[in-house]
């Protein structure tokens, strides 16, 4: 009698035995954080944005110029008629030094200008969280994906260990005359087929280890997959339209939209302001030399003012008038893609929490239906054993359980990435969630 090693455990073997030093998905995650050039660019976005502020309080500070000059002069003088002062060519130097201050008392362009400064900060910061989130993503994405590969390498080996097992004795059979040439060459095809199988997913084992390797920057290592005893989580809390809530209050595209519609509305005012007067105290200190001058005599000036320096736009060629009309429209915009941000962002929601729930069920139905799947080979491989089953039955029950296998395992990461797709769509998907997928790794 042919002895059987039961599948399950010869796959659990192979994927313990390529797991032993393997990194999980933290580990993965942080490595990320110091390689990714995506996530490297966001950080560098957040610190150019962060000066916005700076910039936009410079308007309200006092400014400080100073000026200095030195010029050769060559003067010709004709007096005419009767004078005491005599007539000639004087050529002297005259130096000149000041500084001027301006200090904005009231300008309303530069208050709105400081405003908007402050809200593309936030906008920034905004960004910068959105990175970090998506960089969350990429990295469980990858790393599943990874997992999903390997996985499939190991069953389509496992698979093909299997196959090989009943071509053996379907040959034997055929020997002693207890089955036919058909059982062989059924065995032999199914076999060949795994082999081609078993080539397309190292090749894409490879692709998937490289895509993973862009965003640590090294190969990776083995990765820890996720435990035999893994079972999905229902969402707490179970109410779909409490989740879009959150996301309405939450959700960082939707910030960012409702950031871009108050920043359109402030572009608005300081464009009206350009009607406006503008006040400005304003103080000069000058000191004015020369060795010479028409007369013949040096002079040393020195000259201190300070006062208030009023102006007032009467008109400037319509230009005011189109760019308060530009902004108003800009505005218009803004609010239209603040409103379609709000409805996209509702139905990514529901669509991420009908994920969860819907591969939560696809999770539990494949667990039952692997169940059954390797109740059905043992049967069959017992039924071929007493006559009532034949090769060509075992090998259609070897196939319903690997592809079963392969689906559960495809569910199970689908199940993780929709979960952590909904905490991104309501804007509080964190490194804290990303522990807890690492947790079910075994």
């Amino acid at each position: 009698m042919t002895r059987f090693t039961p599948l399950p455990f010869a796959f659990a073997l192979l994927a313990i035995s390529s797991t032993a030093n393997a990194v999980d998905l933290l580990d993965v995650y942080h490595t990320a954080q110091s390689n990714d050039p995506v996530f490297a660019s966001a950080r560098a976005s957040l610190q150019a944005g962060q000066e916005k502020s700076s910039q936009g309080r410079s308007l309200l500070m006092p400014s400080v110029t100073l000026n200095a000059n030195s010029t050769f002069n060559d003067v010709d003088t004709q007096y005419q008629g009767a004078t005491v002062f005599p007539s000639g060519t004087n050529r002297y130097n005259s130096n000149a030094v000041g500084v001027t201050l301006v200090q904005p008392l009231y300008r309303q362009q530069n208050w709105q200008a400081y405003s908007q400064s402050e809200l593309q900060v936030a906008q920034s910061e905004a960004q910068f969280k959105i990175a970090e989130q998506e960089l969350i993503l990429r990295v469980a994405q990858a790393y599943f994906d990874v997992l999903i590969a390997k996985d499939s390498v190991l069953l389509v080996e496992a698979q093909k260990k299997a196959i090989s097992e009943q071509l053996e004795q379907a040959k034997r059979n055929f020997e002693v005359g207890s089955a036919t040439i058909t059982d062989t060459l059924e065995a032999q095809a199914r076999y060949d087929l795994t082999g081609a199988q078993e080539l397309a997913a190292r090749n894409s084992l490879e692709i998937k280890r490289r895509s993973l390797q862009q965003l640590i920057n090294k190969i990776p290592q083995d990765l820890k997959p996720l435990g035999n005893e893994f079972k999905p989580e229902s969402l707490q809390p179970a109410d779909m339209e409490k989740w879009v809530k959150d996301a309405h209050a939450n959700n960082l595209q939707l910030v960012i939209a409702r950031l871009g519609a108050e920043l359109a509305d402030k572009e608005v005012a300081r464009n009206r302001g350009g009607h406006y007067p503008t006040l400005d105290l304003v103080a000069n200190l000058s000191k004015n030399s020369s060795n010479g001058g028409s007369f013949g005599v040096g002079t040393d000036i020195t000259n201190k003012s300070i006062g208030v320096q009023l102006n007032m736009p009467l008109y400037t060629g319509g230009s005011v008038n189109s760019r308060w009309r530009e902004a108003e429209a800009n505005y218009e915009r803004a609010s239209q893609e603040l409103e379609n941000a709000r409805r996209s962002v509702a139905t990514q929601t529901r669509q991420a929490y009908l994920g969860v729930e819907s591969g939560m069920a696809q999770v539990q139905a494949l667990q039952q239906a692997l169940a059954s799947s390797e109740s059905v080979l043992e049967a069959s491989k017992l039924g071929q054993q007493v006559g009532v089953r034949t090769n060509l039955d075992v090998l259609n029950a070897q196939q319903q359980l690997f592809s079963t296998r392969q689906e559960l395992f495809q569910a199970q990461y689908n199940y993780l990435m929709s979960r952590l797709r909904l905490k991104a769509s309501v804007g509080t998907l964190s490194e804290t969630d990303l522990s807890k997928v690492n947790q079910a790794l075994q």
